[in-house]
């Protein structure tokens, strides 16, 4: 059975930092995309960034580019999302989530999700 349990969210001022952390119980993990998405009051969960476990690639929404990082710990099986000069409009829970094959940018493409951490920037 897969799990994920993100941590490290939080509130921090504008121009700050966090990392967050996804702890990711699969036996397989090798074989897998994993996801970070994001969704704010009253919108729509969107796409953050990825990294294929196997090769290392990432993608990045454009909103995120330069300002967030994705990586993993093979040892730990565990993915991070550092991000750096956070802005108010940063503001959401955070989702990490694990995905067998397919696009990555799609909520509908991931089978499984962690219960999301809140991250909160004020100005």
């Amino acid at each position: 059975q897969v799990q994920l349990v993100e941590s490290g969210g939080g509130l921090v001022q504008s121009g700050g930092s966090l990392r967050l952390s996804c702890a990711a119980s699969i036996r397989t993990i090798s074989n897998y995309n994993m996801g970070w998405f994001r969704q704010a009051p009253g919108k729509e969960r969107e796409f953050v960034a990825a990294i294929n476990w196997s090769t290392g690639s990432t993608n990045y929404a454009d909103s995120v580019k330069g300002r967030f990082t994705i990586s993993r710990a093979n040892a730990k099986n565990t993915v991070y999302l550092q991000m750096n000069s956070l802005k108010p409009e940063d503001t959401a829970v955070y989702y990490c989530a694990a995905q067998f094959g397919g696009s990555v940018y799609f909520t509908g493409g991931y089978a499984h999700w962690g219960q999301g951490t809140q991250v909160t920037v004020s100005s």
